[in-house]
């Protein structure tokens, strides 16, 4: 009793409105409208207009490409440069360990990986538009590089390679295998700089909308997997060879295990050691984050540890285990990647490129929609393309936004891309100053580093059990992203990610939902008649609905659901009409001749009753039974009914259509024709502006389906059929 009241209290305070206005079809309401004039510009003016210049459109694309003109002078030194300062120094302390580690996942020599985390880094601050993202070396892009660079120079290569001297001149102290593989690497870097510098300019910042969240998610889960089965030796002190390719998360495990019994445990030990206080660290760093000022950077904290031991202890040569060794001091001279190797790497640049951009701008998205700013789609690939580009001329491998960095970035105060340029130059001071200090250092540690930084990426398999409640559809994608990347390996599974998150869109479209809407009493508003109780449909009027556009994957699909829902098939009472005509004329045709035939003897008999003088009795019998097939109707000799519709207006809700094609458009005029033919007028409802150019363009319009049809809204043609 209480919740009645309480819901007729709420529906007195409920705000109502009152519109009283004429029926309006399309026909009428554009007759009362006055379109704005609009001047169509040749495609000579729209290219003169682009190309006209003036000193404030110059200064909007300066400061468009060079988005630090424009934030740099009004930098609040007081209120951000000491946040930048704690945030720069720790995100570098970062950068330092994981460019070391992601570059034995890049197959190169670690230099390279500090190479990496300077040039792009500061680069991106001219050019970048989030101000929390750290742009540098991640773990997924390091591997996809690594990839390429063992297929195209396998471990079994002998030293004779490529033909080339300009990234190779000086580099005596590495094996001919790494030399080619840093020529590939710097090259793929090139290549994906390109692409990603070409799609922004061209304006196709929106290729990352086709990476959907489960894709990517599913691939770099898959991603984590093969940098995690790739580390496995290193950890282990075991010799195996580096696999790419299908199945190379197999051929990987099985040669580790192959070798299992040739254990370093030395290495073994400072591995598991460092993974222990790496995890040690992050649950400190994830449990006390309000209290600690700035993370404890746990990964430079085990790099010295490590470098010390084994400096210390002499692991290399009394224990054997594997080392960073020699870090050259300085930076390299500039030097042309190897143009040869384009056209054996251009897809992998290609999905580097992609995977790469879009990786960065869903970090950027996600700090951008928390802190309150916004950042250009366009100008992020542009910016990630000068950093890949440029960087590969100084021996950087691709790059792209870390998402622990941006976090502890973000986290630890950073406020604008100035974190950013401070982590680059604590890199820098490391490369030509101390380098030398990390020489010792085991790649145990390495490994361990990128094995703890992956924990976040096996968090995902979570997403399986979330999609399973909330989306069956995107758990498909997740799955298919991820099985197809571990087996195919990164750059074919993502390729058939992709083609089946394009199929999902294709089967969506033509599985859409449809439904009979009926009125909610006493308003204008329409909803399912098999949700809700309280809705009701009028008598004779059906209300049709699909939310989906209409084109010709699914038009075929539309028309035989509308037959179904609407419980009558024009086609059908067609049919039944012109058999029960032609059964009709038969019985006609029957009736007749029985007609005739009771005539000739009718005469026969009153013949014979004359002779015999019983005219009354056999007369009146006669005539009786040739009166009763006389007097028959045409009706009466109908054994059928005749099949007739039980609704006379059919409603087409066109509220979801985003667009018609040519099928459609042939589609929904023959239905009109359809039912016309058996007395059932169609009408279409909030039919869209866009939609109504593209019927116009399409000449569905003519003397039999005119504009007459189209209403502005259900309630307006619901109206108009009930006065019809």
């Amino acid at each position: 009793m209480e919740h009645a009241e309480e819901h007729e209290a709420c529906l007195e305070q409920t705000q109502r409105y009152y519109v009283e206005r004429p029926i309006y079809n399309q026909e009428l309401l554009q007759g009362q409208l006055h379109r704005r004039e609009r001047t169509p510009q040749t495609l000579r003016q729209k290219i003169a207009h682009s190309c006209r210049c003036s000193s404030k459109k110059a200064k909007s694309h300066l400061y468009s490409f060079l988005p630090i003109l424009k934030w740099l002078p009004r930098y609040p030194v007081k209120e951000y440069l000491l946040g930048d300062i704690i945030s720069g120094i720790s995100t570098g302390v970062m950068q330092l360990p994981q460019g070391l580690a992601y570059a034995l996942l890049a197959a190169v020599p670690p230099v390279f990986g500090l190479y990496s985390s300077f040039y792009p880094v500061f680069l991106y601050t001219f050019f970048g538009t989030s101000k929390h993202i750290s742009i540098g070396t991640f773990a997924v892009i390091s591997m996809m590089v690594g990839g390429v660079a063992v297929r195209q120079v396998p471990d079994e290569m002998i030293s004779v390679g490529y033909n080339s001297t300009n990234v190779t001149e000086s580099l005596d102290y590495y094996d001919a295998r790494y030399t080619k593989r840093v020529q590939v690497a710097v090259t793929l870097a090139f290549l994906s700089g390109i692409i990603q510098l070409c799609l922004g300019l061209l304006r196709f910042g929106f290729v990352a909308i086709y990476l959907t969240e489960p894709l990517v998610r599913g691939f770099t889960t898959a991603a984590a997997v093969h940098v995690f089965t790739s580390q496995l030796k290193y950890l282990l002190g075991v010799k195996t060879n580096r696999y790419s390719g299908p199945l190379s998360v197999v051929y990987s495990i099985a040669a580790v295990l192959s070798k299992i019994t040739t254990t370093n445990i030395a290495a073994l030990i400072v591995g598991l050691t460092c993974i222990v206080l790496l995890l040690i660290g992050k649950e400190i760093n994830l449990r006390f984050k309000k209290k600690l000022p700035v993370p404890i950077p746990m990964e430079i904290i085990v790099v010295i540890i490590g470098t010390g031991v084994s400096a210390g202890m002499n692991l290399n040569e009394s224990y054997a285990v594997d080392i960073v060794g020699n870090i050259p001091q300085g930076l390299r001279a500039p030097a042309v990647p190897e143009i040869q190797l384009i056209p054996e790497i251009f897809v992998d640049a290609l999905a580097i490129a992609i995977v790469g951009f879009s990786m960065a701008v869903s970090m950027a998205k996600i700090f951008a929609l928390k802190h309150g700013y916004t950042t250009d789609g366009n100008q992020e690939l542009i910016a990630l393309g000068i950093c890949n580009f440029v960087g590969s001329f100084f021996q950087c491998f691709s790059i792209t936004c870390s998402m622990s960095r941006s976090l502890v970035q973000e986290s630890t105060g950073g406020k604008t891309q100035v974190a950013g340029a401070l982590s680059s130059i604590m890199v820098l001071l490391v490369l030509v100053a101390v380098g030398y200090l990390f020489e010792p250092l085991p790649q145990t540690v390495l490994a361990a580093i990128v094995m703890v930084n992956l924990k976040g990426m096996f968090k995902q398999f979570g997403d399986v059990a979330h999609l399973w409640r909330t989306s069956k559809i995107e758990l498909a994608i997740w799955v298919v992203a991820f099985v197809a990347s571990l087996f195919l390996g990164l750059d074919y599974g993502l390729l058939t990610a992709v083609a089946f998150a394009m199929i999902t869109v294709i089967y969506r479209t033509q599985r859409p939902q449809y439904r009979i809407l009926g009125q909610i009493p006493d308003t204008d508003i329409y909803c399912d008649v098999e949700e809700y109780e309280e809705v009701k449909e009028y008598p004779g009027l059906k209300i049709f609905q699909a939310n989906t556009s209409l084109y010709f994957a699914n038009s075929e699909s539309y028309a035989s659901t509308l037959k179904k829902k609407t419980g009558m098939d024009p086609c059908a009472i067609l049919a039944a009409r012109k058999k029960a005509q032609k059964r009709h004329a038969r019985e006609i045709k029957a009736a007749n001749e029985l007609r005739k035939k009771a005539t000739n003897d009718l005469e026969a008999s009153v013949k014979h009753e004359i002779a015999n003088d019983e005219l009354p009795v056999n007369g009146k019998f006669a005539s009786a039974d040739a009166s009763s097939v006389q007097d028959m109707s045409p009706d009466e000799h109908e054994h059928f009914v005749d099949p007739k519709p039980n609704i006379h207006s059919l409603i087409l809700d066109f509220t979801p259509v985003n667009f018609v094609d040519s099928v459609g458009a042939k589609m929904l005029k023959s239905i009109i024709k359809e039912y016309k033919e058996v007395g059932v007028s169609v009408c279409i409802a909030s039919c869209s502006g866009p939609v109504m150019n593209e019927l116009t363009r399409l000449k569905f319009f003519d003397n039999t389906v005119t504009r007459e049809l189209l209403f502005h809204s259900i309630h307006d043609a619901v109206l108009a059929c009930q006065v019809r």
